[in-house]
């Protein structure tokens, strides 16, 4: 790795704290409103982060390096790591006093969009850093989808977006111009925001409450202002639908959105990843909905309402929870446990394995065995009525097997600092994943991640970045050939 790319990657991730910094003052303004001593806290980390930032940037100008992947990979990682530790200042300045892990920990979860939380107390809290929570997510789900649409699939280690797959009939480039696809894709996120928040606002929440729940919903984030996350409205079908109906959009591709919005395209929405990920949302919500029926003989539009939201919480990686599924029995346990592993579609603000790759798995599977059948048949792997790429189904295959060794030595990492098999299992699927909540009574819906150890806060926030970066992002700047020898 030449000097030049190193010094060039330190430089935008400079500029990128400036940014933050920037953002900072926001919940301090908030504060200052409310007259809350922490207003100080964050101006100060706004003014600190933000000269260190400039001194940084500054430092480091100078010619930008050919663009490669290589380059790429060392950008995106210290983006999301000086994101992380930027995210983390106020946290750990805060009157809340939060260690350097918890800090750290709450700052990745709100990052990468996870959910999970290490803060008890949350409606005491001031509102200055509830709000600098949910500016993280919103934050840091933006950044997902441009990870999801122009980043991996520039890197060749996933990512379907309409640059490199298309459905059969759309032949054109959704647009002409980079920049207007980019003004197009923040335009789209910021309107889904305030529509949301209007929502919430008219369902029965809040101002505050409806403007935080709007930036960690459309982000299918899931930090909450509120301990009970949106428990605290268990008794309020319409919040539960507006949230149910956010976080299934934020789960859909962006890109598709915005084509289905600017440019009226209803051809775009027969992407066949929206169906297989609609599928699987439709048969989780309407199963576990007949089972609590059945099972605990609640009225059906109850028992669909909080089917519905959690399970489409969990599919869409949100980590939002009305209730503790995890009391629900075995059945709705382990299909919550399922569901853990889905996400939504590539280029949206899920985590999760995500539904293309569950498709071309498919692909893959069905041809394989048609070729014990017919060993001499030439077989295409089909996205839809387009053919799928090498590269493409080996990042797949590449993806899903790095997937399950890592989520493996996570379970043992988690284990071996004391926790039980259910809290390891789950909690490194979450962090994986994103999904924030595992199962069990430490980490489920209705505990908090507040009584691990330190150590195994520092593994989750590890791991945490793993699944948002997509591993093979992260793995690959761990080996020699990445540096040259």
């Amino acid at each position: 790795m030449q000097y030049l790319a190193i010094r060039a990657a330190i430089h935008i991730a400079s500029a990128f704290a400036l940014y933050l910094s920037v953002a900072m003052l926001i919940p301090a303004a908030v504060d200052a409103y409310y007259g809350n001593d922490d207003w100080r806290v964050f101006a100060f980390s706004s003014f600190f982060t933000g000269g260190l930032a400039l001194a940084v940037s500054m430092a480091t100008q100078g010619r930008q390096p050919p663009i490669s992947s290589r380059f790429g990979f060392l950008v995106v990682n210290l983006l999301w790591f000086t994101a992380c530790l930027v995210g983390a200042v106020p946290l750990l300045a805060a009157s809340v006093e939060l260690g350097l892990a918890d800090a750290v920990f709450e700052s990745v979860s709100g990052v990468t969009a996870t959910g999970a939380t290490v803060i008890v107390g949350l409606d005491g809290l001031p509102p200055g850093l509830l709000l600098w929570r949910s500016i993280l997510q919103w934050i840091g789900g933006l950044g997902v989808i441009a990870l999801g649409l122009f980043i991996l699939p520039f890197l060749n280690v996933g990512g379907v977006s309409y640059f490199k797959i298309e459905s059969s009939d759309i032949e054109d480039r959704p647009f002409d111009r980079f920049s207007t696809f980019a003004y197009s894709l923040f335009g789209i996120y910021a309107v889904l925001t305030l529509a949301c928040a209007i929502s919430y606002a008219a369902a029965g929440m809040t101002t505050f409450d409806a403007l935080n729940h709007a930036l960690t919903t459309t982000a299918t984030a899931g930090f909450s202002t509120h301990d009970a996350s949106m428990g605290f409205y268990a008794d309020n079908a319409a919040i539960l639908w507006v949230s149910t109906l956010f976080m299934f959009l934020g789960a859909l591709p962006f890109s598709i959105l915005i084509l289905f919005v600017l440019r009226g395209r209803l051809d775009a929405l027969r992407d066949p990843q929206i169906r297989v990920f609609a599928g699987y949302v439709v048969v989780f919500v309407i199963v576990v909905a007949i089972y609590l029926r059945v099972v605990d003989e609640r009225p059906f539009f109850d028992a669909l309402t909080h089917s519905a939201f959690n399970f489409v919480s969990i599919i869409t990686t949100t980590g939002y929870a009305s209730e503790d599924y995890g009391a629900w029995g075995p059945f709705a346990l382990a299909a919550a446990f399922v569901a853990m592993f889905l996400g939504g579609c590539s280029g949206s603000t899920t985590g999760g394995i995500k539904a293309y790759r569950f498709l071309i798995l498919f692909e893959l599977l069905a041809n394989g065995l048609r070729r014990f059948v017919y060993p001499n048949t030439v077989l295409t792997v089909r996205y839809g009525d387009r053919p799928v790429d090498d590269d493409l189904q080996r990042a797949v295959v590449l993806y899903m097997s790095a997937f399950l060794v890592i989520w493996a030595v996570i379970i043992l990492m988690l284990a071996a600092t004391g926790l039980d098999l259910i809290t390891a299992v789950s909690a490194a699927l979450s962090a994986l994943t994103n999904v924030g909540p595992g199962l069990g009574p430490v980490v489920g819906p209705a505990g908090s991640f507040a009584p691990l150890s330190d150590t195994a806060k520092w593994i989750m926030a590890l791991a945490m970045l793993l699944g948002r970066l997509e591993i093979l992002t992260v793995l690959v700047i761990f080996t020699p050939v990445f540096w040259g020898r």
